[in-house]
């Protein structure tokens, strides 16, 4: 995941695929609010317009990280 955030244009884009892919599909959530789909319908990013009014003070992430198996880690 990465988070981009466009101090000029106020957007805020949240990749869960991989950054810079194109989308296949957008649709809207809300007004303002995006969401991008490849070709498989999987989604891939999210964006905002007029972050900075949309999300004011309000921004809050939560994430569960799954540890990596044991022959992943280096010894």
């Amino acid at each position: 995941m990465k988070i981009e955030y466009d101090v000029a244009r106020d957007l805020l884009y949240i990749w869960f695929g991989i950054p810079g892919e194109k989308a296949a599909r957008t649709e809207t959530i809300v007004p303002g609010m995006h969401a991008d789909f490849d070709r498989q319908g999987r989604l891939i990013g999210i964006e905002i317009l007029d972050a900075s009014e949309v999300m004011r003070d309000r921004v809050q992430f939560e994430v569960a990280l799954t540890p990596a198996p044991a022959e992943a880690v280096p010894a």
